[in-house]
């Protein structure tokens, strides 16, 4: 018998025989993707011959690595991401021999909200990096220094004259590191001419150290439960917080998103690009326990029923993908291309 072989086997079986101990499909990840995933795991487990699916929170990036610690139901079936996995986060699933299919499900963005009871921040998006970002140039404009504005109203007399202080989601999460590529990174260090050349002189051509946050108490880590941000904002009207459209949506009677650049967080702004803090909600499904672990596949197809234009999933304020989208990663599921270094960033 070929030696190789019967390795392989020996590791089916294992699994196999785990599999009797966990007959439902497990996955955690974004706390953006959560509730999206909750709603398709909710309408799969309306089949009787079909046990509901599990879903945690906890992060992108625990989700990202929870899918790649190893094979075996001690493991999660899926990990979920609101922010894409990067070629470090694969090295560590080739390295545990974890083979996954990257499934892009629709779009969400990234609003700054508060009390309707405070005032609306209307601010452009390099003003809000200013705020956020741990170090901002000095008054003459020759050096970073730790982040020195206090108040709003420090950055823009216009702004509210109440001090800084926002309310966001922790290292581990796929919404504060989309944020800061896209609002401290691109949207103030790569375009404002000071922070630029400054980040150039400093050997950062791409402004990554721009992505830094304040620790000051400006920016407070407020954990991955995006439903306790909102609880604090309706608390303190002088603060704000970070999260996804979908809690600004739910939550519409009592908190009001910022204006950023003069485009408000609505859903067709979002779903035209005109609103651009946003971005791509995933899961990567791992190849090992498909088929093994029952339900796997037809949680990808539960997808499929409610990620359209009029979806349940739409509903709850996923922005849907194009239809061309859709038809391409449904294909994906059947298809299960293999995710390579070579489709990914650094």
């Amino acid at each position: 018998m070929n030696f190789r072989f019967f390795i392989l086997s020996g590791l089916s079986l294992a699994l196999c025989s785990a599999s009797w101990a966990r007959d439902y499909v497990s996955m955690k990840g974004s706390s953006t993707v959560f509730p999206f995933a909750t709603i398709v795991a909710e309408q799969l487990g309306k089949n009787p011959s079909i046990k509901t699916p599990v879903v945690e929170a906890g992060g992108s990036s625990v989700g990202k690595k929870g899918v790649c610690d190893g094979t075996g139901t001690q493991f999660v079936d899926i990990g979920n991401a609101s922010s894409r996995m990067k070629k470090k986060e694969l090295a560590f699933c080739e390295k545990n021999d974890v083979k996954l299919t990257e499934i892009k499900v629709g779009y969400d963005g990234i609003v700054v909200a508060n009390s309707k009871k405070g005032k609306r921040l209307i601010i452009s998006r390099a003003d809000l990096a200013k705020a956020l970002t741990a170090e901002v140039p000095n008054e003459a404009g020759i050096a970073f220094v730790p982040n020195y504005y206090e108040k709003w109203s420090d950055i823009k007399p216009l702004l509210p004259d109440v001090p800084i202080k926002v309310y966001g989601p922790p290292t581990t999460s796929g919404t504060r590191a989309s944020f800061a590529e896209m609002i401290n990174q691109k949207s103030y260090c790569g375009t404002d001419s000071v922070a630029k050349r400054l980040s150039q002189a400093r050997g950062d051509k791409k402004g990554k150290k721009c992505r830094a946050m304040r620790t000051d108490g400006a920016y407070v880590e407020a954990g991955e439960q995006d439903n306790l941000i909102v609880q604090k904002l309706k608390e303190d009207p002088t603060a704000y917080g970070i999260f996804g459209f979908s809690y600004l949506d739910q939550n519409s009677d009592t908190m009001q998103g910022a204006v950023l650049d003069e485009i408000a967080p609505t859903f067709s702004d979002i779903a035209s690009g005109k609103y651009k803090a946003s971005r791509a909600l995933y899961f990567y499904v791992k190849h090992s326990h498909i088929g093994v672990v029952p339900g796997i596949k037809d949680y990808m197809e539960e997808w499929t029923r409610h990620w359209g234009d009029d979806g349940a999933l739409a509903d709850a304020g996923m922005i849907p993908m194009s239809k061309d989208e859709r038809a391409k990663f449904k294909k994906a599921m059947t298809d299960l291309p293999v995710l390579v270094m070579d489709n990914l960033s650094k």
